[in-house]
């Protein structure tokens, strides 16, 4: 995927940084430039869509002066959803893939692609949470804001990551992809706190909506590599969209899923339906027409100021999949992703910390900012 980038600027202060010099290696001389200041900084207004359409296809190399280490959007939701303790380390943001329902469409308003260059920061700011709370199972992921694969050939930041967490066997990693680009990683394997996750979806909401992502095939086969090397891999079935056949086309996915790999081979299995918030509607709109399943949708505002599927829907769905699953076999380890506790009685009949397998999940941890 990173052979499809346009160009790749360099801010001044990273110039010596790893990813620089690997940059330099991977792309021509004419693909990169050294800069004092962010590329179309004097954009001082929402992105339009060919803007955001550019802003997938340059890559700005640059330190980040901020927080890396956070927790999910989600937890600042508690009181309407229930909250599954996720951490988040971004890394950079955007991403080179181009989902029609992408939430970065109505959250990101950088007219560049970034890549952070000073992981050391991050993975110091890890390192203090981690001395005083590494007997405590936080999940950290990489994919919040870019996935965390895709450009990974370019950063290798996959490789520092998993060497970190070898560390402190009682925290998890996990990084969350819609690529199959892992094999710059398998050597250092096995790494048992080490989660690779495949957002997967039916193959024909992957051919529709998730324009230059990897095939369902080729998820689901570095998948299988993955496992061979030693790592565990999870699932996120997330978003679950409606549309015509989707009780058949998504009975094939499952399908797909249970006959490739057994319950104890999958770390945890999310379910999300589509949810966006309601200023996203016109970028899609622009961007992909009125013939996508997604700005063909019938929305309700709802939980956490999103629009969602009706209730009753999002019910009928999240069961129907849940239950593919567990007629299958009961060991499946199933939740529900930034879900109300209504929608988990409705689709589990308990709540998350009432199933023993979702319960180091969903017990509260310490506040870190």
């Amino acid at each position: 995927m990173i052979h499809n980038l346009e160009k790749i600027f360099i801010d001044k202060r990273s110039v010596n940084s790893e990813v620089a010099d690997r940059a330099r290696q991977i792309f021509p001389k004419n693909k990169i430039e050294i800069v004092e200041n962010e590329p179309w900084s004097e954009i001082k207004r929402n992105l339009t869509a060919e803007e955001f359409d550019r802003s997938k296809k340059n890559i700005f190399l640059t330190p980040f002066d901020g927080q890396f280490f956070k927790r999910c959007p989600g937890s600042t939701q508690k009181k309407v959803l229930n909250c599954c303790n996720y951490h988040v380390l971004n890394l950079g943001s955007q991403c080179p893939m181009n989902c029609s329902y992408c939430y970065l469409q109505s959250y990101l308003n950088s007219p560049v692609s970034k890549i952070f260059t000073n992981i050391d920061q991050a993975l110091s700011e890890l390192k203090m949470m981690a001395d005083t709370n590494s007997h405590l199972p936080f999940r950290v992921g990489t994919g919040e804001i870019i996935d965390s694969l895709a450009l990974d050939p370019l950063t290798l930041y996959s490789r520092k990551l998993i060497s970190f967490f070898t560390q402190y066997p009682k925290w998890t990693l996990e990084f969350k992809t819609k690529s199959d680009q892992v094999d710059q990683f398998l050597d250092l394997g096995p790494s048992q706190n080490t989660v690779v996750s495949w957002s997967l979806n039916a193959d024909y909401v992957i051919q529709k909506e998730e324009h230059g992502t990897a095939s369902l095939n080729d998820r689901l086969g570095a998948a299988l590599k993955c496992i061979q090397a030693g790592f565990s891999v999870a699932f996120h079935l997330d978003p679950l969209i409606y549309h015509t056949n989707w009780q058949e086309n998504y009975t094939e996915l499952v399908s797909r899923i249970t006959t490739q790999f057994l319950p104890e081979q999958v770390n945890v299995i999310s379910l999300g339906t589509l949810r966006f918030q309601p200023e996203q509607r016109h970028m899609m709109k622009k961007r992909f027409g009125l013939n996508s399943l997604v700005t063909q949708a019938e929305m309700f505002p709802s939980e956490g100021a999103k629009l969602r599927y009706d209730a009753s829907l999002r019910n009928e769905m999240f069961k129907f999949v849940y239950n593919l699953f567990k007629n299958n076999s009961d060991r499946w380890k199933i939740f529900l992703c930034m879900e109300t506790p209504e929608t988990w009685i409705s689709t589990f009949e308990a709540q998350p910390l009432q199933k023993p397998e979702l319960k180091d999940m969903f017990r509260p941890l310490p506040s870190i900012g």
